[in-house]
């Protein structure tokens, strides 16, 4: 797993959203917030960024720390999986 820097927006409920998130110096802008979901330990965000990439982003409550657990980059009008 990669570890991310992330931005986030805490909403009136002071729940953090990812709204862009770091890859190294590389910065991506979430376009929109498709899922999120709650594990014991973790809350998940599945995110469209601005260049029409999927990314799932896994956040630990407990360490405050963000992670990358799948990606599928979009290139040309075709869809690659890595």
């Amino acid at each position: 797993m990669i570890t991310l820097r992330v931005e986030c927006y805490a909403g009136y409920k002071g729940e953090e959203t990812p709204r862009a998130f770091y890859i190294g110096e590389t910065r991506f802008e979430v376009k929109e917030v498709m899922d999120r979901w709650l594990a014991p330990e973790h809350r998940y965000f599945k995110v469209i960024c601005t260049e029409g990439s999927l990314y799932i982003l896994r956040h630990d409550v407990q360490s405050g720390t963000w992670e990358l657990t799948f990606f599928e980059l979009k290139k040309r009008n075709k869809i690659v999986l890595e």
